[in-house]
């Protein structure tokens, strides 16, 4: 593969990945590469950010992609130290005879024994948390490409096949068992202290990254990078899904809301500010033109009638699709100047009203943990109803309905094959001004199994909204 080959499927790649590359910004990254040429590794890195990269929460991904395409290391990696011992797999014997108890490297031979016994794995350990009190990241990176060197391969695959694992790494070394172990040689002597946790804790994440990206940069010599940027890159947090966010994603998501709401209330603002012309005023405007010999040289408007509406949101809080119903939520709340009234309401096969739960100044982690709560106020037997809920609804808060309201729906429209009351939804949406129904999953899921979400489409528009670029999307277009 030619470099210029090399760039553009980099440049794909990062496209797969969610990154909005132009074709403009990488003809850039191309005269930014011939200007700093191709000698430091870290400089190719810092020239294709630099002219790639719009926004903090792509960058990693943007790395993980640069790591598949631009590796560090061949194969094992051999003289990945550059001559440099690390001080922590240095014994007793002194630095004219290191002595790597438990590990080998490259230099190690055929008969060094086995390397991945219970006794070395507890040495491995004890150095681990050595390195991780010690914060040193090239210690870190270099006992990772060990830990998958020695613990992390699969066995009896083929030629061709993934032959590593960070699962058989991660699982067999525990890094995070390990953060006791370094509090307790650390806090000898500073005592109780929550930062050093948190550094500690972030050590120990630093080497599970670590371990993924070398059985990342492994996989990618089998099965070419290609392949693993498009099954095993995390695509932007913004392009992640709801349903299949994991827990480490949920604070970037939460960090992304914010930001987010700020844009659209922006975009909103201008948008209404463009329409708050009324129609043209042809009396005044000819008046206006007498004055220039007949020439309408300004236009005049009738004023527009100023008004918000109202905006109700109904919103499944069942397990399948809790975290999309809190982010949507939040994101509603936080754009709620734009609307003269917002009420939300959660529902599984019952219906509360949750519109307290957002204050003015709301964290987004306790706004969270109260929705979470909330659900248990939402339910009398723990199985999503939609035709329940939808009466219920619309026997207790019937006065939230008028023609100036806008109602939201979101929920995935599965209701475990009960009675999906289509009439009852008609009523609600002929009482209301606009209503749409926000659905998590994507189209091709529509109408599987127990989703009623065909018989429900056909009452109100249904859009699918699975991540925050399209509940951007959406919300930028609603007004």
């Amino acid at each position: 593969m030619s470099l210029v080959d090399r760039h553009l499927a980099f440049v794909q790649a990062l496209r797969s990945a969610g990154l909005p590359v132009s074709l403009s910004e990488g003809l850039d990254a191309a005269r930014a590469i011939g200007t700093l040429g191709l000698t430091e590794r870290e400089a190719l890195r810092a020239a294709y950010a630099a002219t790639l990269v719009k926004r903090q929460p792509h960058r990693p991904p943007f790395d993980q992609v640069f790591d598949l395409y631009f590796p560090k290391l061949v194969g094992e990696g051999t003289g990945a130290h550059d001559g440099i011992v690390p001080d922590v797999w240095v014994r007793d014997g002194g630095p004219d005879e290191p002595k790597r108890q438990g590990l080998s490297g490259p230099d190690a031979g055929p008969d060094a024994g086995p390397q991945d016994g219970p006794e070395q794995v507890a040495a491995f350990r004890e150095q681990l948390a050595e390195a991780m009190a010690v914060g040193d990241p090239e210690v870190l990176e270099a006992m990772a490409r060990e830990a998958v060197r020695r613990f992390g391969q699969i066995r009896g695959r083929s030629e061709g096949q993934q032959r590593w694992s960070s699962y058989n790494v991660l699982n067999r070394l525990d890094p995070g068992a390990l953060v006791g172990r370094v509090l307790r040689g650390l806090l000898a002597d500073t005592g109780d202290d929550p930062a050093l946790l948190r550094l500690v804790e972030a050590q120990a994440r630093v080497f599970e990254e670590l371990v993924d990206s070398e059985v990342r940069r492994r996989a990618a010599e089998v099965r070419g990078p290609e392949h693993i940027a498009r099954t095993t890159v995390r695509r932007s947090v913004e392009q992640l899904d709801f349903t299949s966010a994991r827990r480490s994603d949920l604070e970037a998501l939460r960090r992304e809301i914010e930001p987010l709401a700020r844009r659209l209330a922006t975009r909103l603002h201008r948008t209404r500010a463009s329409r708050r012309r009324g129609p043209l005023d042809f009396r005044r405007t000819v008046r206006a033109s007498l004055s220039s010999g007949g020439v309408p040289l300004e236009t005049h408007h009738r004023p527009r009638r100023p008004g918000r509406p109202d905006l109700v949101v109904l919103c499944d809080v069942s397990g399948s699709v809790a975290n999309f119903a809190s982010f949507t939520l939040m994101l509603v709340f936080a754009l709620r100047e734009q609307f003269s009234r917002v009420r939300a309401f959660t529902f599984v096969d019952d219906v509360h009203e949750v519109t307290d739960r957002f204050g003015t100044s709301g964290d987004p982690a306790e706004v969270l943990e109260g929705l979470a709560a909330s659900a248990a106020h939402a339910t009398l037997w723990g199985r999503t109803n939609y035709g329940r809920a939808l009466r219920r609804f619309l026997e207790e808060h019937a006065d939230a309905l008028t023609p100036r309201t806008d109602l939201l729906v979101l929920g995935d429209a599965r209701s475990n094959y009960a009675d999906p009351d289509v009439a009852v939804l008609r009523e609600i949406v002929g009482r209301v001004r606009h209503a749409w129904w926000l659905n998590p999953e994507h189209p091709r899921h529509w109408d599987t199994g127990d989703s009623a979400a065909g018989t429900y489409a056909a009452v109100l528009p249904m859009v699918e909204c699975r991540n925050l670029v399209q509940l951007g999307e959406f919300v930028r277009d609603l007004r």
